[in-house]
């Protein structure tokens, strides 16, 4: 899974008494554990070697032990088990409803009536299309793509309809290239739009989510203090001489 929905009050709850080093930890090995759709395995030693945080292996042995089971060498997360559980549910589903609705159409095909030269021709007689009528032509056009579930599809559609904005295959194209660009898949970014009332997307928007080590604020700072104590630690002993 490259992308995970993060609900900030309920981890906010759970977390309130970890120090930034353990929230750091508990982000990272979530991060891990959902990227490989798996627990983690191994000693703690190779655990912390794995979220990069060989050094500080007593903040990542203190999570561990506060928000995983072990069972046989392996790190297991409950909560991270249903949600992986859930999105493979949910990729199984969109693909059997994908295959269907092609199977759909491969039918209605077969059936179509084909013209004969008994038919009369198209005359000026037919009415002009109104503006109503291209908008309905075009939702006609824009059919649901085999990666996005059909509840999250019905969602955003009506989130459009809501706000009076149809979907169209030229907006459903441009929707999908941003999320190509913030690296996530069409389904996560319209699961966002539904989340947020947007009728668009774009990379930008969601670019500290992106971020694959899905760093907080607090956390950056904190490494950025760290390096510089680092840094200190090698200069001032030449300054002084040693």
């Amino acid at each position: 899974m490259h992308y995970y929905q993060f609900n900030i009050g309920d981890y906010a709850s759970h977390t309130r008494n970890l120090s930034l080093l353990e929230d750091l930890a508990y982000r990272k090995l979530l991060d891990e554990y959902y990227l490989h759709e798996r627990p983690l395995n191994g000693c703690i030693t190779d655990v912390a070697r794995q979220i990069g945080m060989k050094d500080y292996q007593a903040e990542v042995a203190f999570v561990l032990k506060s928000f995983f089971t072990n069972k046989e060498d392996d790190w297991i997360n409950k909560r991270a088990d249903r949600e992986i559980t859930h999105y493979a549910s949910k990729l199984d589903q969109a693909s059997r409803a994908g295959k269907a609705s092609a199977e759909v159409r491969r039918n209605g095909r077969s059936t179509d009536v084909q013209l004969t030269n008994n038919q009369q021709p198209i005359t000026n007689n037919h009415k002009t299309l109104t503006s109503t009528s291209k908008t309905i032509v075009a939702k006609r056009d824009c059919n649901r793509p085999e990666t996005v579930s059909e509840q999250v599809w019905y969602d955003f559609q009506t989130l459009r309809r809501a706000k009076k904005a149809p979907l169209t295959s030229s907006a459903l194209s441009r929707i999908d290239k941003e999320a190509g660009k913030a690296g996530i898949s069409l389904e996560a970014a319209l699961i966002e739009c539904c989340a947020r009332g947007w009728t668009g997307f774009k990379a930008e928007w969601v670019k500290d989510k992106a971020d694959p080590l899905n760093f907080t604020a607090a956390n950056r700072r904190l490494l950025e203090k760290i390096e510089t104590e680092e840094r200190l630690l090698i200069v001032k002993p030449l300054e002084l001489g040693f």
